[in-house]
């Protein structure tokens, strides 16, 4: 069964993915409320490489970024449900308010995140922590229609707020 790891630990387990040539890919996001987008962006992050690595935002990293109603489900629960998922390999919950740390500790051949990211690639902030150590970062098309955004009008609309 897969765990949640610890940032060190990863660290640790990067090198012997170097070591054998691995190719790491590390995306990061809250994947509350986990869905069918969700489903399809992990699969296609998981298909740039051999490893998939997910940063998870911590309860308290997600109402930082996400507002006090945030999140729907505790990260111990999201941390497991996206585990069950194929395409993750592997799982850290960090707790700052961008995965920039995560990335320059990890240092994955790709980072990617998804293309409903409407600033673009270059205005990530992990862009420049990439760039630094000669990396490679990837948006992922994204599935209109398919946000935790979406949902949560959906219901909202469907059952009142």
């Amino acid at each position: 069964m897969k765990t949640a790891l610890s940032l060190p630990a990863l660290v640790a387990l990067r090198q012997e993915w170097r070591a054998t040539g691995k190719t790491v890919v590390c995306t990061n996001g809250v994947f509350d409320l986990l869905h069918y987008g969700h489903l399809r962006y992990l699969e296609a992050a998981r298909a740039l490489g051999d490893v998939l690595v997910l940063g998870l935002n911590s309860d308290a990293s997600t109402r930082r970024y996400k507002g006090p109603l945030r999140p729907l489900v505790p990260e111990h629960e999201r941390a497991a449900l996206l585990l069950a998922l194929e395409p993750v390999d592997y799982l850290v919950i960090f707790d700052q308010p961008t995965a920039e740390r995560l990335v320059e500790q990890l240092q994955p051949d790709i980072y990617c995140k998804g293309g409903d990211y409407g600033a673009g690639a270059k205005f990530l902030p992990e862009a420049a922590v990439v760039e630094r150590y000669g990396g490679r970062v990837e948006l992922i098309t994204y599935l209109p229609g398919h946000s935790t955004s979406d949902l949560i009008e959906l219901i909202r609309t469907r059952y009142g707020s």
